[in-house]
């Protein structure tokens, strides 16, 4: 299997658990692989999941890895749902890069269309709905210095660093990306216009960094618990209302501005009836984090600059043979409807 070999990991299992029975195990793959590669590992001695990088991706991968399992550490024992970390390895066996090994959380994902069955009406999928809002309240109320993440990043100045880190990996992405010079120019005003339009942070916060509803793990019988949080490798500290704006730039509901609509290239089940709409989702989170979101648009037009440039540095990644092609499947043509879903949030707000 690309990116790890059963005998590899099956060894390594064996002397991290210390049980020779993961000398047997069978891996496959979970997930679309867009970002740190995630496995199943199955053998006579149970079933435990793999994160290790993209194959062919370089940059701080190991940071990146070890990001992860940091704060799904610390979080272990908060009111935020994390599967419980295992074993790691800072390269070399068994996958030849940074990884780390944690405990099978079983539930359900929700990619696309929902699994037949589950969250099959209104209320559970409002339920469904308001457990996100819940898990990211609980995630922004937690103490950094509290669970050792005092130094997991630098809040101060978190919202003006993070526009020219993007700014900075769009630079390094636009060689490899087929973009015209009308959109090339949109994206710098648009970073230009979120750099001078800076909001004041309320509050400093662990956030998540691409918190979704694709990035939790449901239970399999009560759509209205949360089970794990996944994906962490763009977890720091900083403002949490960044965690919410790029959460609604993800929502799709079922009646859109033609703006929003053709933004969407990445699939969601939140257009189904019964999901909180971008508003009540807002108000929710308001309500219970205290929070004042008179600045949120400049958070979601954030939101999209941010993921327009994330689906971007994919395709240019694509374009030089780092990663297969099927990891940027439906994503030609992402970055000009991002631009001006940004441009469209700061200059009509998020009512329109």
């Amino acid at each position: 299997m690309p990116g790890a070999d059963p005998v590899a990991v099956g060894a390594w299992l064996a002397a991290e658990l210390g049980d020779e029975r993961w000398r047997g195990c069978t891996l496959r793959s979970l997930g679309e692989g867009r970002s740190n590669l995630t496995y199943r590992v199955d053998s006579p001695a149970g079933a435990v999941v793999l994160r290790r990088p993209p194959v062919g991706r370089v940059a701080a991968t190991a940071h990146d890895m070890g990001r992860e399992r940091r704060v799904i550490t610390a979080l272990a024992g908060t009111a935020v749902p994390v599967p419980r970390v295992l074993a790691a390895s800072a390269g070399g066996p068994p996958v030849d890069a940074p990884c780390y090994v944690m405990e099978l959380v079983e539930g359900v994902v929700p990619l696309r269309e929902l699994p037949p069955g589950w969250a099959s009406t209104e209320d559970e999928r409002r339920r469904a709905s308001e457990a996100l809002v819940d898990v990211l309240v609980a995630l922004h109320a937690v103490d950094p210095h509290a669970v050792g993440l005092g130094d997991f990043g630098r809040p101060e100045g978190f919202l003006t660093r993070q526009v020219r880190r993007w700014v900075s990996q769009w630079e390094q992405a636009r060689d490899g990306v087929p973009t015209d010079a009308t959109t090339a120019a949109e994206l710098s005003r648009l970073a230009e216009r979120l750099g001078a339009t800076v909001p004041a942070t309320q509050r400093h916060a662990i956030v998540h960094g691409d918190y979704r509803i694709d990035n939790c793990l449901f239970d399999a019988t009560d759509p209205g618990r949360i089970r794990a949080v996944l994906d962490w490798e763009l977890s720091t500290l900083g403002d949490p209302l960044a965690d919410l704006g790029l959460l609604l730039v993800y929502w799709h509901q079922s009646e859109e501005h033609p703006v929003w609509r053709a933004a969407q290239y990445l699939s969601s089940p939140t257009r189904l009836p019964g999901f909180l709409h971008r508003d009540e989702v807002a108000s929710a989170y308001a309500a219970r984090s205290g929070l004042d979101l008179a600045p949120l648009h400049w958070y979601v037009a954030f939101g999209a600059f941010k993921l327009g440039v994330v689906l971007a540095g994919i395709l240019a990644r694509v374009q030089a043979g780092m990663v297969p092609a099927s990891m940027a499947a439906g994503l030609d043509g992402s970055l000009a409807p991002l631009v001006a879903l940004g441009q469209h949030v700061l200059a009509e707000g998020l009512d329109r």
